[in-house]
This record gives structure tokens, C-alpha cells and sequence, in this order.
């Protein structure tokens, strides 16, 4: 008998707490003063001008560049996308650092960049010339004569 009154009200007061927490959820908190209010959660946007805390890949041909803007344009299937370079944009070609004057027209190019609000497409890092390229420039001419077969007198 003692053990029953205990699990019942063991279970009335679970039932209690429970519902008061679930009233607390469910209810609007009102406040008095502007001092009272919570203070606002931070955007999980990176930057206020950036729409995504995530840099977007690209990777095509360049088919215009103007120097002055400091923007190059990558011609695809769907629609050309022009691209601004930044001081906060790193450029390299062949591996080694680069600035806006080595990119030129008919190269392709592959990197990232944030997407603004303002809807410009702001570049994170420029990698100039084709992959392969980069790789054949990497190996050594020994490790080429290795590979070729060599011609029978």
C-alpha cells in the first residue's frame, strides 16, 4: 500500500514538472523594460555582406578580363560569371604566388568565392592554369624518361 502512494505520487509530480516545462516553452516571454530583453543571437551569416559562411567552387575558362575593375569573367554552359578580386583574394599559377595581372583570357582557372548580398561574386583564391598542367610541371624530367618506353635498334 505505502509503495503504491509512493509511485503515485512520484508519477503526479513527474506529470507536474512536466507540464510546467512544456507551458514554459509554449508560452511568450513578454518583457517589462528594454534592459530586460535577451540580446540578439549572432547570425550564423560569416559577414554581414556574405550570404553563406561557406566559400562556392568554381572551376572554368577565363573569358575576359578587365584589369581596372579587378574582375574576370568565366564563360560556362548556362550563363558567364564574373568574378571581383580583392586584397583578401589569393591568386597563385604553377603553384607560386600571383597578382590580377597574370590572369589573362583563354586560361582556366578554378578556386572559390563568397557569394555578397549585393549579389557580387567576391573571389577567395584564384588557382591559374589547367590541373594537369600544374602536375606535369611538378615531376621531374627523370621520373618522365622512367615512364617512356625506350626505342629497340
Amino acid at each position: 500500500m505505502r509503495s503504491t502512494i509512493n509511485l503515485a505520487s512520484g508519477i503526479c509530480a513527474a506529470s507536474l514538472a512536466l507540464s510546467i516545462w512544456i507551458s514554459a516553452q509554449t508560452t511568450p516571454q513578454t518583457a517589462s523594460s528594454p534592459s530586460a530583453s535577451p540580446k540578439a543571437a549572432p547570425s550564423p551569416v560569416a559577414s554581414p555582406t556574405r550570404l553563406s559562411m561557406r566559400p562556392i567552387w568554381f572551376h572554368g575558362m577565363i573569358s575576359a578580363v578587365d584589369q581596372s575593375a579587378k574582375t574576370f569573367t568565366l564563360s560556362g554552359k548556362k550563363q558567364s560569371r564574373v568574378f571581383t578580386v580583392t586584397d583578401k583574394t589569393s591568386i597563385t599559377k604553377a603553384g607560386k604566388p600571383a597578382t590580377m595581372t597574370d590572369v589573362t583570357e583563354n586560361e582556366e582557372a578554378s578556386g572559390s568565392y563568397w557569394k555578397n548580398t549585393d549579389g557580387m561574386l567576391e573571389a577567395k583564391t584564384v588557382k591559374l592554369g589547367s590541373i594537369g598542367k600544374a602536375k606535369a610541371s611538378l615531376t621531374s624530367p627523370a621520373t618522365s624518361q622512367k615512364a617512356s618506353p625506350e626505342p629497340k635498334p
